[in-house]
């Protein structure tokens, strides 16, 4: 049966600015793939992201260059083996997925989830902002779990702050490369007396050897420096969890194989998200039914999301409809 592969470039204004230590944005800008076959039609949503060298343009043009080939009839496992990790990829891969579902009529939940997929607990993020500011919104927020950003200078007062407004909660931390080998340590103790849960990524990657030197008063989890399930033997020793995004593995169908082999290694796993919608969430939702933290919040950071999006209640996300996807 003939397909069809068309490309979109869609734009989603944020409820408000969200900041990280490498910048600020005030929109999600996503690359959509559909691919139709038989009257049926499968997408997938990617998020470009310039840390790891990509662009609209450069991630059009990746899926264009695959086009022939997944018009002609290229599974998933082509597609592994034609073009490299990263946005491009996991638009097609995903798209793929669905397509597989909706034209068998067999869930996608049902071939990759041990047991039927239930809402799960996601954190909520709280973006770079001072430590007042943050601590209000996490405050306001009213969230069991919030993924708080650090990684510029005021860290530990941010830390300090945010942990009395907001008592119990569970924090999650991510500097997103931003500390240095001079103030991990410090960093990392002001963290464990902030009651966090965990540390995403505090120094840049090809520069963490001195995770396997240094103590870990609270876990410390890959993000940058893992893409794909060969990145993972170079991090023993230096990272107690992995984060997997499927914007980096390229899809679905390595993300799977990442979680398994981390779970072999004895990484915990985190799964994680770019800006994006709920069509980008959808399948990670179903990846995160084995994970011991999931951060898929972002549809919440939008001011308005795709029709048929996840279903948020208090701090969990349900899984998708088959009207989103999959």
């Amino acid at each position: 049966m003939s397909r069809r592969v068309s490309v979109t470039v869609e734009r989603f204004p944020l409820a408000r600015e969200f900041r990280i230590s490498r910048g600020a944005k005030t929109e999600a800008v996503v690359i959509v793939c559909a691919i139709e076959a038989g009257g049926v039609v499968g997408r997938g949503e990617c998020v470009p992201y310039a840390r790891y060298g990509e662009s609209v343009e450069s991630v059009v043009a990746a899926i264009e260059s695959a086009r022939a080939g997944i018009e002609r009839g290229a599974s998933r496992e082509d597609l592994g083996r034609t073009l490299p990790a990263g946005a491009a990829r996991n638009a097609l891969d995903c798209a793929l997925w669905d397509l597989e579902a909706k034209a068998s009529g067999t869930r996608v939940a049902e071939l990759i989830c041990r047991a039927p997929p239930r809402p799960i607990e996601t954190a909520y993020t709280i973006g770079i902002d001072t430590p007042a500011a943050m601590a209000e919104a996490a405050k306001a927020a009213g969230r069991s779990l919030l993924k708080i950003k650090v990684g510029t200078d005021g860290d530990i007062d941010r830390m300090a702050a945010i942990h009395a407004a907001t008592g119990g909660t569970r924090l999650i931390l991510d500097a997103n490369e931003g500390w240095t080998a001079d103030n991990i340590e410090a960093h990392l103790r002001a963290a464990a007396a902030a009651g966090a849960v965990l540390v995403e990524q505090p120094l840049p990657k090809g520069a963490d050897a001195i995770l396997a030197e240094i103590a870990h008063p609270v876990p410390i989890c890959a993000d940058e420096s893992v893409h794909t399930s060969e990145d993972l033997e170079a991090l023993r020793g230096r990272y107690d969890y992995v984060n997997v995004k499927l914007d980096k593995t390229g899809g679905l169908t390595e993300a799977l194989r990442l979680v398994t082999r981390a779970q072999e290694l004895g990484f915990g796993v985190m799964v994680g998200c770019m800006v994006g919608t709920s069509l980008a969430m959808a399948p990670a939702v179903l990846l995160a039914q084995v994970a011991a933290f999931a951060d898929l919040d972002g549809p919440l950071l939008l001011a308005k999301d795709r029709p048929h999006g996840l279903v948020y209640e208090a701090s969990t996300v349900a899984p998708p409809s088959p009207e989103l996807w999959g």
